[in-house]
């Protein structure tokens, strides 16, 4: 609920649009849902150019994974991926691709999932990366993974992106958001700051279909953030 001396949020009523399109499923599992459009055109990715140091440590990652996992060393093999996830966005393709080479596709899935935890900005700027290289799947399933966080660490993300003046990141991370968590968390989110939070996070559900928009108002109503 919102406190109360903030101004109110004034969402629209919840009555369905006449003569709406029929919306997509809209998925309610956390993790579970597809989707599509999700960092599919990433607008000028901050990305760096890979060096000869970057290849260098690329090989040299790839070659240790190989070790550590003929060796049945799993625990270091472990700290090695966690280490790679903070790597620079840029290296993320090659990597992955030198990963699949080796035959090592499940640390490579392991290291999607602890990339997982990145800060927002090198979330996106990660999963845009991998968009630019071809590698579609893995950076919208990087950033449906990345959007599990708790609804209170998105909200104050969000607000943060918008410091900066980041609304490219800020649309591709609430894209995201929205399709994969239920309306209610979605709402939950807003708690952060529901005056600059909920027109975002109306934006993206109506990017992705009316049925979701719709939902989220009736969410937004039912948390407290109504005129």
């Amino acid at each position: 609920m919102m406190e109360a001396e903030a101004a109110p949020v004034a969402v629209p009523e919840t009555a369905a649009p006449p003569g709406s399109a029929p919306a997509a499923p809209s998925g309610r599992s956390p993790r579970g849902a597809r989707f599509a459009g999700a960092a599919e055109a990433p607008a000028q990715p901050r990305t760096e150019a890979l060096d000869e140091d970057a290849r260098r440590a690329t090989a040299e990652t790839v070659q240790t994974l190989t070790r550590l996992r003929r060796e049945g060393r799993s625990g270091e093999a472990h700290a090695v991926l966690v280490e790679a996830a903070y790597w620079p966005a840029a290296r993320f393709p090659l990597l992955a691709a030198e990963l699949h080479r080796a035959g090592l596709d499940a640390d490579w899935a392991t290291l999607l999932w602890e990339a997982a935890s990145l800060p927002a900005d090198r979330l996106v700027g990660a999963a845009d990366a991998l968009v630019a290289a071809g590698r579609s799947a893995d950076g919208r399933q990087m950033l449906r993974q990345g959007v599990a966080r708790p609804a209170p660490e998105i909200g104050t993300a969000v607000l943060s992106l918008a410091d900066e003046g980041r609304q490219r990141e800020i649309r591709a991370l609430l894209d995201a958001y929205v399709r994969v968590r239920t309306p209610e968390e979605a709402a939950r989110s807003a708690e952060a700051d529901p005056g600059r939070l909920v027109p975002l996070l109306l934006a993206a559900a109506k990017g992705v279909s009316e049925e979701r928009h719709w939902d989220l108002v009736h969410a937004l109503r039912v948390a407290g953030f109504t005129a």
